[in-house]
């Protein structure tokens, strides 16, 4: 369990955060693999990112192709969410976003900096993700030009659920309320 009803809302808030950031931190965490969903032609769209980055802003990086369709989505529509589970705390947090595409300016490029020469090819590719292939050694065949794209997603809510044989229970912060944290029905 992280948190419990004896707990403050702003106590459970600096737990949240520092999972949030260990998430990003630690390649062992559960949080380090969050499901992001966007809007989709006609259907939701969920998928499986890896967590790079939650800055001081409390913002959430990834790292993504500029042709993938989830670019295509965020261009479309903005908002997002991000759903982490913690197995062994049995801790569900969603995250209601906006999201931001940085793609061949100065953030991406930091970023891409950074990025080890044999992971590069991941974001070089000469097809665009999700493009039909015969064989899969087609898919990372690689050229000179990178479409590495850095996604930053802005929390506007947070709400978080503790799962608990004794009860669970549920809790809401909001970006527009400075993070205050308002109890719910879980």
């Amino acid at each position: 369990m992280l948190f419990s009803n004896s707990e403050s809302p702003t106590e459970i808030w600096q737990s949240i955060k520092h999972e949030l950031h260990r998430g990003a931190s630690d390649p062992k965490h559960p949080f380090r693999y969050v499901n992001l969903g966007t809007m989709g032609k006609g259907f939701p769209q969920v998928r499986t990112v890896v967590l790079r980055e939650v800055n001081q802003g409390l913002n959430f990086l990834v790292f993504t192709d500029f042709r993938s369709e989830k670019v295509k989505e965020v261009q479309n529509s903005p908002q997002v969410t991000l759903h982490f589970y913690h197995p062994k705390k049995m801790l569900q947090v969603r995250v209601e976003a906006l999201a931001e595409i940085h793609f061949q300016d100065e953030i991406a490029d930091r970023y891409w900096r950074g990025i080890p020469e044999a992971r590069r090819s991941e974001y070089t590719g000469m097809l665009p993700p999700g493009n039909k292939i015969s064989n899969p050694d087609l898919g990372w065949e690689t050229n000179d030009k990178s479409f590495f794209t850095l996604l930053k997603i802005s929390p506007q809510r947070i709400e978080s659920l503790q799962l608990s044989k004794e009860g669970h229970l549920r809790i809401q912060f909001e970006k527009e309320k400075d993070w205050q944290g308002q109890w719910l029905v879980p």
